[in-house]
């Protein structure tokens, strides 16, 4: 039986671990699985619609820019499945609680600290909302970038990170994440217990996207659908690789949530229609 040839993007050494232990798992059950690994999306995203790889673990940026590209070439690909934690995620844009910022409109003519260009949690999507907002990066407030892990779409957090830390340092009036690191980061330390408020809050997004590309028998796909969705966190074989990629089950991949991404995306003109990188400042 034809082998399925999955692409991810080593944003940490855990990847290694994750995915081995899903391919050892995943022959276990009779699927005949393989794994490669990408240093950043970008390249990841053309060889899944150019069938040099079937499927791939695609950030929402990727996902967006698969499908591009695939429409532009007549390509066929979709959405397999997702974590049940990509789902209707928020961001937040973060202030100090000493701070006398009460509205979005107090940031005119402030900082504002975001991560690196690529990541859609904390930098495109919440300075789009900003911009929804009357807020219009580098004309109302000026926009302090950390490009850490850049073409890891933010799945490095380090950028991330180093905004909530330029928040406490007093180099921003606010600082722009995803809301659940918002939390991690109060664990950490990073954001004392009490020291920040939010000021503001996306509407729900969609992360992450396991995606199928045109090289992909529809049956095999069909196959390793299901394979994954049967995933049970009850399993001890499966759990801790479920806990390290973050996620209690697999669920059934879906387009619906990107439509914030797009319009940054489009906004700020990262990728054109055809899917080309058009962002002056990014190199993967």
């Amino acid at each position: 039986m034809t082998e399925l040839v999955l692409g991810a993007v080593a944003y940490d050494p855990k990847v290694v671990t994750i995915w081995s232990g899903f391919r050892s798992w995943l022959r276990d059950q009779g699927m005949p699985f393989d794994f490669v690994l990408y240093a950043h999306y970008e390249r990841q995203a053309e060889d899944l619609v150019e069938g040099r790889i079937d499927a791939a673990w695609h950030s929402p940026l990727a996902w967006l820019r698969t499908r591009r590209l695939a429409d532009a070439a007549g390509v066929e690909v979709r959405p397999l499945v997702m974590r049940d934690t990509d789902r209707d995620l928020t961001s937040v844009v973060v202030v100090r609680s000493d701070d006398g910022i009460r509205s979005p409109a107090d940031l005119k003519n402030r900082t504002v600290a975001v991560g690196a260009v690529d990541s859609p949690q904390s930098t495109l999507i919440p300075l789009r909302h900003l911009a929804d907002l009357g807020l219009v990066a580098g004309t109302d407030f000026e926009v302090l970038r950390h490009d850490t892990g850049v073409g890891l779409h933010g799945d490095h957090i380090g950028g991330e990170r180093d905004a909530a830390r330029a928040l406490m340092a007093g180099e921003a009036a606010a600082a722009c994440m995803i809301d659940s690191n918002h939390l991690l980061f109060g664990q950490e330390g990073i954001l004392p217990p009490g020291g920040t408020r939010l000021l503001a809050r996306t509407a729900p997004f969609d992360h992450c996207v396991l995606a199928s590309g045109p090289s992909l028998d529809a049956d095999l796909a069909e196959r390793f659908t299901r394979a994954l969705l049967s995933m049970s966190y009850d399993d001890p074989e499966v759990r801790h690789l479920l806990d390290l990629e973050g996620l209690t089950r697999w669920m059934p991949g879906r387009e619906t949530g990107f439509g914030q991404l797009t319009a940054a995306v489009d906004a700020t003109g990262f990728y054109d229609a055809g899917g080309r990188i058009t962002a002056e400042d990014y190199r993967p």
